[in-house]
């Protein structure tokens, strides 16, 4: 038998609606970015989140610490947080600071940054501690500070959050084994069914923990209402894909005739043109009285190629050359 593939979870959307979820409530004084891009270069942050003018200190627990400019890097289940990632996200930041227009427009003292982990970092914390000679403050559960540095630094752990303030970054695991917590998430879900973030994140939970949801009564009518909107949003995509490549296709044919008819009528016009031409050069031999072979010989062409032209000028005396044109068309 062939071994089953493993599906691929995708963590960081979640992670990001999710945040959003915890900081709702004050949601009027943030703007969120999702992998804010540091240069052109392929250099980016997990989720940057700026405090906007004016708008007071942030109370809830896990956004206590913002300032203007909060740098957020997260690691997705079954992933630590590792020394080198904390240099790198510190380098992040550093980098944020400086990619500036006006020298120092970003202070220091207004970046911090977020470490968010499912795991306790243990060898990170504890070079901080030793070898950066930092203080590393446990606050509450789960929200780490780290003080000594310029910047303002905490460690989220999102197993040691608190389920009553922090129930969805908690619940942003593969390793839910509480049905209750599941059913709370759906309660929480069903008060916002409208809204997208909830909707992202209940999506990847529940597929993570597919187990745990089973055993809650009523979550396969909340599971099958958001297959079917995530199949309702492939449809429309797909829908919007085919309407757009048909209207493409039926441009480019539209344009392609209107060039051929362009160029047939062109082609008319010229005929018609030298027609027309000729015949006026014809009316005036008649004029005066050459006959036909006179006028063939002058015009270099010979006498059956001019005759038709010649008998219905000859035939229809005092018209016009453009309605003898129309008369041999």
């Amino acid at each position: 038998m062939e071994p089953k593939k493993k599906s691929v979870i995708y963590w960081h959307p979640a992670f990001f609606a999710n945040i959003q979820i915890e900081l709702k409530d004050e949601a009027d004084k943030l703007t969120f970015e999702n992998e804010h891009q540091l240069s052109k270069k392929p250099l980016q942050i997990d989720v940057l989140i700026i405090k906007k003018e004016k708008s007071g200190q942030i109370r809830k627990n896990i956004g206590r610490i913002f300032k203007k400019h909060n740098v957020i890097e997260y690691k997705s289940p079954g992933r630590s947080i590792g020394i080198d990632d904390f240099y790198k996200v510190y380098g992040y930041a550093c980098f944020y600071k400086a990619d500036v227009v006006h020298a120092n427009s970003i202070s220091a003292k207004e970046l911090t940054i977020t470490f968010v982990s499912e795991r306790y970092p243990r060898k990170l914390i504890r070079h901080l501690r030793t070898v950066k000679k930092y203080e590393v403050v446990k606050v509450e559960d789960g929200i780490y500070n780290v003080k000594g540095d310029v910047f303002s630094i905490q460690i989220l752990i999102t197993k040691e959050l608190s389920e009553k303030e922090n129930l969805w970054l908690k619940s942003l695991t593969n390793n839910l084994k509480e049905p209750e917590n599941a059913r709370k998430l759906m309660e929480d879900y069903q008060k916002n069914p409208e809204n997208d973030l909830y909707r992202s994140a209940l999506e990847v939970i529940m597929h993570a923990n597919q187990r745990v949801f089973e055993e809650v009564n009523g979550m396969s009518d909340i599971f099958m209402e958001i297959v079917q909107e995530k199949f309702d949003r492939k449809l429309k995509e797909e829908t919007d894909k085919a309407v757009e490549k048909a209207v493409q296709e039926a441009v480019q044919k539209a344009v392609k005739n209107a060039k051929k008819e362009a160029k047939k009528e062109a082609k008319k016009e010229a005929e018609t043109a030298r027609l027309e031409e000729r015949i006026s050069l014809i009316c005036k031999k008649c004029a005066k009285n050459k006959p036909l072979s006179v006028i063939a010989e002058e015009m270099e062409a010979e006498s059956d190629e001019v005759l038709p032209i010649y008998n219905i000028i000859t035939q229809n005396p005092g018209k016009t050359v453009e309605e003898i044109c129309e008369l041999i068309i």
